[in-house]
């Protein structure tokens, strides 16, 4: 079996001491709530809290009709396009794309992740510049 060490570049991801934890990528998923809360507790005033228990980067851009669900972290230079609904535990990392109707629950999303359009992300961890087209 693929373990995280082999299938994940952990210098990507602000979760990357929390997944040295565990061996499997699927051990990791029912943890991520908490994590989500224990770094937001933890950013700086770079990351305001724009709602209970949501972060967004001041570098971010989040669309107005977007809806960040909470828990939930959105990182530097990423962008939430229109209709994205993120139900929440989502750990969304540094220039990412959440594009138009996409749907994330109970995920981590390394940096420079790409789900641009009409995607479901759920109970996932997504490496480093992947891309679901």
């Amino acid at each position: 079996m693929v373990k995280i060490a082999d299938l994940y570049d952990l210098t990507h991801t602000t979760a990357a001491d929390y997944l040295r934890q565990y061996t499997y990528p699927w051990e990791a998923l029912k943890g991520i709530s908490a994590l989500i809360e224990e770094l937001g507790a933890n950013l700086g005033e770079e990351y305001p809290q724009v709602s209970e228990k949501v972060w967004v980067h001041n570098t971010a851009k989040v669309a107005p009709t977007a809806f960040l669900g909470a828990p939930c972290i959105i990182g530097a230079g990423t962008e939430v396009r229109h209709g994205a609904f993120v139900r929440g535990s989502a750990l969304v990392g540094e220039n990412c794309v959440v594009g138009n109707s996409v749907e994330l629950k109970n995920v981590i999303l390394f940096d420079n992740v790409q789900v641009p359009h009409y995607n479901y992300v759920g109970d996932s961890i997504l490496g480093y510049k992947s891309h679901m087209g």
